[in-house]
C-alpha cells in the first residue's frame, strides 16, 4: 500500500535525522519529493504523529517536535514511573527462557557498534533496534502484555530525543550502564535491577535539553 510505504519512509527519515527536531513538514515538498498525492502524505504523516514523531500545529500543518519541548520529559517521567516497576515485576516472575534472552540480548547489544563512519552524528539502526531489544526483553518477564504495550509507545515517542541527546549533557559509559542492568536483573536482584533502570533513565532524562547554545549549533 502506497501510504504505508511513505509512513515507513517518512518515519525511518525522521528517526535517521534527516529531519532535525523542530523541523516544518510540509506535505507539498513530501509529496513532490515522495511522487505520491498529498492526500497519501497527509496519511503518512497522521500515523507519524501518533506515533510521536511529529506534532500537528494549528494553522501551521506539521512539525518534528522540538528537542526543547516539555514533551520529552515528561515521556521520560512516565518511563521512571513505569519501567522500574515493570522490571521488578519482570525478575520475579521471568523464567529460565527469560534469562536466556537478556543474556543474548546483552550479548547482542555489547557487541554492536553504535556508531559509523560517514553515517552522522546518529546512533546506526543496528544499535539502536539492539539496545530496543535489549530494554524490551528486560521487561518481558514480567508477562503483562498491556505493559509491554504501554512500554513500546514510551519507546517510540522517546527515540528521537535519546538519539539526538546523545550529542548533549556529559559523556556516559552506556556499556557499563548496560552491563549492571543485566548483571542485576539476572542475579534476580529486584531492588537493585530497578534503581540502576531508574539512574539509567535520569541520566536520560538529565541529557534531552541541552544548553541553549549548544542546541543552536547542533548539527541535524
Amino acid at each position: 500500500m502506497l501510504s504505508e510505504q511513505v509512513y515507513a519512509q517518512l518515519r525511518d527519515a525522521i528517526m535517521r535525522g534527516d529531519h532535525a527536531p523542530g523541523t516544518p513538514l510540509k506535505p507539498h515538498d513530501l509529496a513532490r519529493e515522495h511522487g505520491v498525492s498529498l492526500a497519501v502524505v497527509r496519511e503518512a504523516l497522521v500515523r507519524v504523529v501518533g506515533d510521536g514523531l511529529a506534532d500537528r500545529l494549528p494553522n501551521r500543518g506539521f512539525a518534528v517536535p522540538a528537542l526543547s519541548d516539555r514533551r520529552w520529559q515528561e515521556i521520560q517521567e512516565a518511563r521512571r514511573a513505569v519501567e522500574p516497576v515493570v522490571l521488578r515485576m519482570s525478575v520475579e516472575r521471568g523464567d529460565i527462557d527469560w534469562e536466556a534472552r537478556v543474556r543474548a540480548a546483552h550479548h547482542r547489544l555489547a557487541r554492536t557498534e553504535p556508531y559509523a563512519p560517514g553515517e552522522g552524528p546518529y546512533y546506526t539502526e543496528d544499535w539502536a533496534e539492539a539496545h530496543r531489544v535489549f530494554h524490551r526483553t528486560l521487561l518481558e518477564g514480567c508477562g503483562n502484555p498491556v505493559l509491554l504495550e504501554t512500554f513500546d509507545r514510551m519507546w517510540t515517542a522517546s527515540e528521537l530525543a535519546r538519539r539526538f541527546s546523545a550529542h548533549h549533557g556529559p559523556a556516559r559509559d552506556g556499556i557499563a550502564e548496560h552491563r549492571r542492568l543485566e548483571e542485576a536483573a539476572l542475579a534476580r536482584d529486584a531492588d537493585t535491577a530497578a534503581a540502576t533502570l531508574a539512574r539509567h533513565l535520569t541520566d536520560t532524562a538529565a541529557a534531552l535539553t541541552p544548553d541553549q547554545d549548544s542546541a543552536a549549533h547542533a548539527e541535524p
